[in-house]
């Protein structure tokens, strides 16, 4: 048989074998979706891709091993090396697919009863692909012939020169490490700084810098290691939103203010949209310029920042109706000016002598 019949015939084996394979993998995925656990999708769906890959590899390395054998002798050796590395390469790939795959599936699947945190799950990822890359990486180098052991010592000693040049870098290479061990955040927590002017909503976490949307819209990117050395608060994990309003009344109304508060304290104590288990009080507080001056202080079950301004309306619309109610009136600044009466003329002085 002539060498390139033989070639003709390899490529549409090959051809037909990853026809084959594709539709099989694609019935068994169909097949596992039945079942309740998620993994061996996660199995089918990393291969699915590198399996056809790999059958194009073997394939068509074969057929150039027939083409290089007629040709050029010489070629094997190539040949056989690039189908070394195209393995290693595939593999690689598989694994990073593996992942991926697991990644989504430990944050979105709906046949896991409870999800990872995304944070949590995207850091891991992220260190258990630059490992599995590495490792290719220094697979693929000892089998064109370098030594592995001369380039972890290199790497060695370069790593201390680097780390020298690069400790910005590496500051916040480590601080991002840090936030994702630690978590005092998470992607789409609501997160301020009082030491600095940050705020916003946490948008995504690198491993040099995380990018902050601020509420004007703008992306506001802060390097890793600036979290290390400043406070941040997350108002995205508060429990309760409070309230904490001064109203004055009258000095003129002085004798219905104890009526006012007892009235204001019920309307609270059975407000529903209300914490009444967390702390709450309606207390006279101060006599002011021109109003005699009481706070109310309660917490609100909501802690969604739009239905919080439209329970605190409802509660400051409540209290203003007490008060009119009481034929009370809501004081404002006013100024008392007292009249001097008519004074008699002083007497003259008698000159000096």
């Amino acid at each position: 048989m002539h060498w390139v019949v033989r070639v003709f015939l390899v490529v549409l084996s090959t051809l037909v074998v990853n026809f084959v394979a594709t539709r099989i993998i694609t019935r068994i995925d169909k097949q596992l979706e039945r079942t309740k656990t998620p993994w061996d999708n996660v199995l089918i769906h990393a291969a699915q891709k590198p399996v056809g890959v790999a059958i194009w590899l073997i394939g068509l390395s074969v057929a150039a091993e027939i083409s290089g054998t007629e040709m050029d002798p010489g070629l094997t050796s190539l040949i056989q090396s690039i189908r070394e590395i195209g393995v290693v390469v595939i593999l690689t790939w598989f694994i990073l697919r593996c992942i991926s795959e697991s990644e989504k599936t430990l944050t979105h699947s709906d046949k896991l009863k409870t999800h990872v945190d995304h944070t949590t799950a995207s850091a891991i990822s992220k260190l258990l692909r630059a490992s599995v890359i590495i490792t290719s990486v220094l697979v693929i180098l000892q089998t064109l012939g370098y030594s592995i052991s001369g380039v972890l010592a290199f790497g060695g000693i370069g790593g201390i020169a680097v780390g020298f040049a690069a400790k910005d870098l590496l500051a916040n290479f480590f601080g991002g490490l840090m936030v994702y061990l630690d978590r005092p955040f998470a992607i789409g927590d609501w997160i301020r700084s009082p030491d600095q002017n940050i705020e916003g909503t946490v948008e995504h976490i690198g491993w040099r810098q995380t990018r902050i949307r601020t509420f004007e819209k703008r992306p506001l990117y802060v390097p890793n290691s600036t979290f290390s050395l400043i406070s941040v608060e997350n108002p995205s994990r508060m429990t309760h939103r409070r309230i904490n309003e001064t109203i004055g009344v009258r000095y003129g109304d002085f004798s219905l203010l104890p009526t006012i508060l007892a009235d204001i304290k019920e309307m609270i104590a059975n407000h529903e949209d209300l914490d009444t288990n967390q702390t709450y009080m309606v207390n006279f507080n101060q006599f002011g310029p021109s109003s005699l001056d009481f706070f109310i202080y309660a917490y609100t079950k909501t802690v969604d920042w739009r239905t919080f301004h439209n329970v605190k309306q409802d509660v400051l619309f409540q209290a203003m109706q007490i008060i009119e109610s009481h034929g009370a009136e809501v004081a404002f600044p006013t100024h008392t000016i007292h009249m001097a009466k008519d004074m008699p003329p002083e007497p003259a002085q008698a000159p000096a002598q």
